[in-house]
């Protein structure tokens, strides 16, 4: 046994609202630069739906993720090196810019430059790529809460899976009328993989997993833009920067979790749907447990790899390997493993893919509730709650799809403990005594229900976020300069655009695009417009980094203005 740890993350989907702020704050914070105008480390997908990009979990068409030799090994889903090799100029295998979206802007400085007559000036779509005038037809969530869903719902992989099976019976088991379909919204960011398939398809090595934390980053010096890594990621949550060239990916925000802070997208979430917090897991035997001849048993092999940090031989084999005893403590008051080993209610995304993920999710029991309710029934009771979970096959198949590889019992036994949870809570919250066979009947006793619940519910800062910080003994080990933010084209090293005067292309007029954005991450005073040609004396509070007051920002009194 080698005892390895890993940063991992649960989100809880009954509180996710759709606000997408995760990804706007993400957004902002690493991919608001030109090259990566299409790029989302962060989305949210409303389900059913295509996702982002466009049925990335069709893998017989995009070949990612890893799938099994006839001798039972692990193999490339697209191809082995010498399939790499005769692909390696071309990278044909991955989605086009139309699967994801050609990121656009509008013309604003015809509207303000217009002259007076009797028609409105429009301020028509320009691609962010090429400068010309385009037409949107996607984004990254164009189906977002059901948006087409009657005409292209059936485009969902999953959708189309569960109809295919009872097609012969002439029934759809996923249907998008509005009185008989569901919703719940899917927040998505790189996995993180414990056997990560864009680490393996990468010809020049460029990508690797941090041996002290696990989160897998991207060497910028050693990517030459090869593309075979977004190809093997079965969940393409790695994007090829068009400018400089190379491959970008989710960094689980590591400069701030090295000092205890959570990731951005954590941080600004509105729901406080996501925990953080560390695994143990045993490395050897990592390889084997993706290995696992049946896909419907992958989910259980990647429980066994997780490790119990009270385990007193585990305690032993970790600081023989190196763990520190402020990240054991850190592990044991973990969220994440509570949630995916304790009370065993977080489910990885997509098992099947073989990449054995660290993101994991709770299911969510909406579609239950809210059917149950619309139909006057007390959502809350126990009895009618079970009884549901049993009856509404719709929401169990398709998240059993997501998250177990098809186990919808595994799916059942979740939601199950949830509407023990909800119920039991309730006659709690009304002043009432506990019902203890509640509990029992989901194989739990009330003291686990209740800390299950505190967790889940009412769970403050410090007990969702249990991230210990780097220690500066190991700082050797981190590799900053491997993923650095200043590298070319990357976060502070941004420029006006992809297209400018130079090319003879119109340049929009776009936060993206503002010269004023690259000034802004270099100067320690307020930005403010006063180049020739500039809107002077105007203040831009889009492109404004909150330092100081700008000359523009408040009416000048002198003027007889006031403050």
């Amino acid at each position: 046994m080698r005892v390895m740890a890993q940063m991992g993350m649960v989100m809880n989907l009954d509180k996710c609202i759709g606000c997408h702020t995760c990804s706007v704050t993400c957004k902002q914070a690493w991919t608001n630069r030109a090259g990566t105008e299409y790029v989302w480390f962060n989305n949210v997908e409303t389900r059913p739906g295509q996702g982002y990009p466009r049925r990335y979990e069709d893998q017989e068409t995009w070949k990612g993720g890893w799938t099994l030799t006839h001798r039972g090994s692990l193999k490339l889903k697209a191809g082995g090196r010498v399939q790499k090799l005769l692909g390696i100029f071309a990278s044909p295998v991955q989605p086009k810019l139309a699967d994801y979206y050609e990121p656009w802007t509008y013309d604003y400085q015809t509207l303000v430059e217009a002259p007076l007559g009797d028609d409105f000036p429009v301020a028509r779509p320009k691609s962010l790529i090429t400068g010309e005038n385009t037409k949107i037809t996607w984004s990254a969530n164009w189906d977002d809460n059901l948006g087409g869903a009657s005409e292209m719902g059936q485009l969902d992989p999953i959708v189309a899976k569960l109809n295919e099976s009872v097609r012969r019976e002439s029934e759809e088991k996923v249907r998008f009328e509005l009185e008989r379909t569901f919703m719940f919204y899917l927040p998505r960011i790189c996995e993180h993989c414990l056997n990560p398939s864009c680490m393996a398809s990468c010809p020049s090595g460029a990508i690797y997993k941090r041996e002290e934390d696990g989160i897998v980053l991207v060497d910028q010096d050693r990517c030459r833009g090869w593309r075979q890594c977004i190809t093997g990621c079965p969940y393409k949550k790695i994007y090829f920067n068009h400018k400089s060239g190379k491959a970008e990916k989710c960094t689980f925000c590591y400069p701030r979790v090295e000092v205890g802070l959570p990731t951005v997208c954590s941080e600004t979430c509105v729901g406080r749907l996501r925990y953080l917090g560390l695994f143990l897991y045993d490395v050897d035997r990592v390889t084997a447990a993706a290995a696992t001849p049946d896909e419907s048993d992958l989910y259980e092999a990647q429980l066994d790899l997780l490790l119990d940090p009270s385990d007193p031989e585990v305690i032993a084999a970790a600081r023989r390997d190196g763990i520190p005893d402020d990240w054991m403590d850190a592990a044991r008051r973990s969220p994440v493993y509570a949630l995916a080993k304790k009370y065993r209610v977080a489910l990885p995304l997509h098992p099947e893919y073989r990449t054995m993920p660290m993101v994991w999710y709770v299911p969510p029991l909406s579609p239950v509730v809210d059917l149950l309710a619309a139909q006057g029934h007390d959502a809350e009771d126990q009895g009618v709650l079970f009884g549901a979970i049993e009856s509404l096959r719709i929401p169990v198949d398709y998240l059993a799809e997501l998250f177990t590889a098809g186990r919808t019992d595994i799916v059942t036994e979740v939601l199950r403990k949830l509407a023990a949870m909800r119920a039991y809570m309730r006659d709690v919250s009304l002043g009432r005594d506990g019902d203890p066979s509640i509990p029992a009947a989901v194989g739990l006793d009330e003291e686990t229900l209740y800390e299950m619940y505190r967790l889940m519910a009412i769970a403050k800062y410090d007990e969702r976020y249990v991230i210990p910080t780097a220690h500066v003994e190991r700082a050797h080990e981190l590799e900053e300069i491997g993923c650095s933010l200043d590298f070319d084209e990357g976060p502070g090293m941004y420029e006006s655009g992809p297209f400018g005067e130079a090319s003879g292309r119109p340049t929009p007029v776009a936060v993206e695009t503002f010269n004023a954005l690259k000034q802004r991450q270099t100067t320690d005073s307020a930005v403010t417009a006063t180049a020739p040609g500039e809107l002077s004396g105007r203040v831009n509070l889009l492109n404004w980094d909150g330092r100081g007051a700008p000359p523009g920002l408040f009416p000048d009194e002198n003027r007889g203005g006031t403050s």
